[in-house]
Order: C-alpha cells, then sequence, then structure tokens
C-alpha cells in the first residue's frame, strides 16, 4: 500500500458562484459542472491544466456523504492551508494586485522556491508554490 498524491480538496461555501469565478480568475482553473447525480448549482469541480478535478466546490446545500458541521468564511479549522505546485508566478501575482487580492510572498533560497499565499473567498489559506527549473 501507498498513497499515490493528493487527489483533491474540497470546499463548502455558500458563495459557489463567487468562489468558482475566483479560482478560475485567480489561478487559471476551468471550471465545470460536477458529474451526475450532482447538480450544476451545488457543485462545481475546478480542473488543472491535465483536466484533474483537483478542488471540489459544494454549496450548503449539497447532500454530503459523510455529513459534519461546517462554516463557510471561517478559518479552516485543524487544516493550516491547501499547498498548490504552480507555474507563472508574474501573471499569478499581477492577478491577485490586479484584484485588489491580500497576498504575502516568501522565498526559501535552499530550494529556489517562491511562495504566494492568500485566501480564496471562503477564507481557505492558499500556499501558491513556484520551484525554479
Amino acid at each position: 500500500m501507498h498513497v499515490e498524491r493528493l487527489d483533491h480538496i474540497n470546499i463548502v461555501t455558500d458563495r459557489l458562484d463567487e468562489t468558482a469565478d475566483w479560482y478560475a480568475t485567480m489561478l487559471d482553473l476551468e471550471r465545470r459542472n460536477a458529474p451526475p447525480p450532482m447538480m450544476p448549482e451545488a457543485a462545481q469541480w475546478m480542473h488543472d491544466g491535465q483536466g484533474r478535478a483537483i478542488i471540489h466546490l459544494n454549496s450548503l446545500a449539497f447532500k454530503r456523504t459523510f455529513d459534519r458541521p461546517v462554516d463557510p468564511g471561517s478559518h479552516t479549522g485543524a487544516v493550516h492551508h491547501v499547498a498548490l505546485r504552480m507555474q507563472g508566478y508574474e501573471e499569478v501575482v499581477a492577478r491577485l494586485k490586479a484584484h485588489g487580492a491580500n497576498y504575502r510572498e516568501n522565498f526559501v533560497e535552499a530550494i529556489n522556491l517562491r511562495q504566494v499565499f492568500t485566501t480564496d473567498p471562503n477564507n481557505v489559506l492558499l500556499e501558491l508554490n513556484f520551484f525554479a527549473a
């Protein structure tokens, strides 16, 4: 047995359209309806450049198999942040600036890693990682 990779993250939101639009605009992820029987007004999946659904967005009304209380917009509890490996550092920073998004930058010199930290409309902290070639 072994873990192959992180498959996706799931964000429950009371602002489904705004959140999907944010991920499409800021990170250039492709918004698609979740597969049936999930309804588009309750579930949107955000796909990366290889067509993988890496972020699942669900409305509060979405029927979850394992339901538990959620508080959209609050801090994310024990999960501190979600890290995404990225390309296009300058473009991402320009988009964040153009939309007035709050963000912080960091550089890890030992591994030549540029990082951008920002939050989505639900206050989910994202670590955007840009490794130099």
